[in-house]
């Protein structure tokens, strides 16, 4: 399962791109690919476990 503040888009309000890139609505920014691996939950990581602004945005609800 894929982490729910996850979204591909191509731009923010800073920033423009020609292809779709990772975008956390917890920072409301770009992360890395490395950091979506995360989000994705592949090879073996799990968002609910490794990710701290996941963690963050849960306690905070």
């Amino acid at each position: 399962m894929s982490c729910p503040h996850l979204s591909y888009r191509t731009e923010d309000d800073e920033h423009s791109f020609d292809t779709e890139r990772a975008y956390c609505g917890v920072i409301e920014g770009f992360v890395s690919p490395m950091r979506a691996d995360i989000c994705n939950d592949r090879e073996e990581l799990s968002h609910e476990e490794h990710c701290e602004f996941y963690r963050e945005a849960a306690d905070a609800e």
